[in-house]
């Protein structure tokens, strides 16, 4: 295992104990994936995230053939299936925020309450319908909700965000839950009034160097 590796290992390790400790998750739940040579870097399943070394993440390869010590988590299907689509995306966040879940065990999308619903790349953040954890219909929704979308909630389920990089991914997750409870908040007074996609689009031309800066970004 490279330094390199090593790094990204750690910092899957780092992502799910952020996410528990942001509230946008809870126990082992969540799980994080980064693009990897041939394949995916993802976290394993049902493991507490304080007891994960860099050596028990998994690596799977394109064709599903796993290398680890662990099993991988049991949403392994719709991390490798989003690299596979969407060749931009380096990594996938995937967790159950209190206010994404809520807002999807409705079946309901996010619309554009506020401006920064452009950060998921629309007017809107899509719900993908239900289906079971882990199975391939599932994944097929989820790929579905995401076309020409960052980030996606999962009908009676949770949320996924995409990144460029792991740490974009994150911050995204934190801002999509942020949106999610805004939502949630207008819901209690009455349907809310929502922005023009015209504006939408407008903020997102405005966008386009807008959100969490990686280090590399700046060089």
């Amino acid at each position: 295992m490279t330094a390199t590796e090593t790094e990204q290992r750690q910092a899957i390790i780092d992502a799910c104990l952020k996410m528990n400790a942001l509230g946008i998750n809870q126990g082992t739940s969540g799980n994080v994936s980064l693009r990897h040579e041939d394949g995916m870097l993802i976290s394993p399943t049902s493991t507490p995230y304080e007891q994960l070394a860099p050596e028990d993440i998994v690596f799977m390869a394109w064709d599903g053939v796993v290398d680890g010590r662990l099993q991988p988590s049991s949403e392994w299907r719709f991390h490798l299936d989003i690299f596979k689509a969407r060749p931009e995306v380096n990594a996938v966040v995937h967790a159950h925020p209190n206010y994404c879940t809520t807002i999807a065990i409705m079946g309901k999308k996010i619309p554009a309450i506020h401006y920064m619903i452009a950060v998921a790349g629309g007017s809107d953040i899509r719900c993908a319908p239900y289906a079971t954890f882990g199975t391939a219909e599932l994944s097929a929704n989820a790929v579905r909700a995401l076309q020409d979308r960052k980030a996606c909630l999962l009908e009676h389920h949770g949320m996924i965000a995409t990144g460029t990089s792991l740490d974009k991914a994150m911050w995204l997750a934190v801002e999509v839950e942020a949106l999610a409870r805004q939502y949630h908040g207008c819901l209690q007074i009455g349907e809310p009034p929502l922005l023009s996609e015209e504006e939408i689009e407008n903020v997102i031309k405005r966008m386009a160097t807008y959100g969490h800066r990686d280090k590399a970004d700046a060089a």
